[in-house]
């Protein structure tokens, strides 16, 4: 469900997030539409499953390697689809935009603010929530051009948020101090005490390589161990979600599904 609005710039995310997902229907890994409408009516979408920030939620605490692993396949494949057939990055990569349902598949959604790639780079000064931005190097804000890394680093903090159950700049009370953590620190790990396997670590300490140039594109990350591993080994997503969502309460505020995008697989 979307919600149309007087406002030039949100119905211009509408049509954006429409036109990527139409033309996305022979991707998996994406969520699907089968028509749209203009309706007064408000109606809740039905079988789509849920968010992964709500289930971090429900969770209260870490998700599975092992689902993370399905996880991270879908959507890196996900947006190696966007970048080669439409030439497109998603450009706000978050758990609330990764949905699973009770078939255990996992889809990308929300492409309003999706940008036209020129020579690799989008050319526009529109991004995604701050706080899963990778940073601009060198950071010139007169020159807003972003690759497809800039989504590679925002998959990495993700991944940190939901394989430790805690955001990794929470202690943050503004974007702007965000930003300063993410040019003035070293990028969050994954805990080794928590006990994720070698190849997880490595591909996480990947995406979140702080100079774009040597971050790893799509194709990169496609020969990654941990990706390889996950391709091919089995893992019940279905049984495991159909049990979070029967043994915990749905959470109350913050994190939802955006109300741009649809939720229809």
């Amino acid at each position: 469900q979307m919600r149309r609005s007087g406002n030039r710039e949100e119905n211009k995310r509408i049509l954006m997030d429409l036109d990527v997902v139409l033309k996305s229907h022979d991707c998996p890994y994406i969520v699907q539409c089968f028509g749209t409408f203009i309706t007064n009516v408000s109606a809740p979408p039905h079988g789509m499953g849920t968010c992964a920030e709500k289930l971090k939620k429900r969770i209260q605490g870490p998700i599975p390697e092992r689902i993370l692993g399905k996880m991270t396949v879908a959507i890196v494949k996900a947006l190696f689809y966007l970048k080669e057939k439409h030439g497109v990055i998603h450009r706000d990569v978050k758990p609330s935009n990764i949905l699973l349902d009770e078939r255990g598949q996992v889809k990308l959604c929300d492409f309003g603010i999706s940008g036209r790639l020129v020579d690799s780079k989008a050319k526009t000064r529109s991004a995604g929530c701050a706080a899963y931005m990778a940073r601009i190097d060198p950071p010139d804000p007169t020159k807003p051009d972003y690759d497809i890394r800039a989504d590679v680093w925002s998959l990495g903090i993700s991944l940190v948020e939901l394989a430790t159950g805690q955001f990794p700049y929470q202690n943050c009370k503004t974007d702007f101090e965000v930003l300063t953590k993410v040019l003035q620190e070293d990028p969050p790990l994954l805990p080794p005490a928590m006990g994720f396997s070698g190849d997880f670590q490595a591909f996480v300490r990947d995406c979140l390589t702080k100079d774009h140039r040597k971050r790893p594109k799509y194709n990169k990350l496609l020969e990654h161990n941990f990706i390889k591993r996950y391709e091919t080994l089995e893992v019940d997503v279905a049984t495991w979600f159909k049990d979070v969502m029967a043994r915990t309460e749905s959470p109350r505020t913050g994190g939802g599904l955006s109300q741009h995008h649809l939720p229809f697989f």
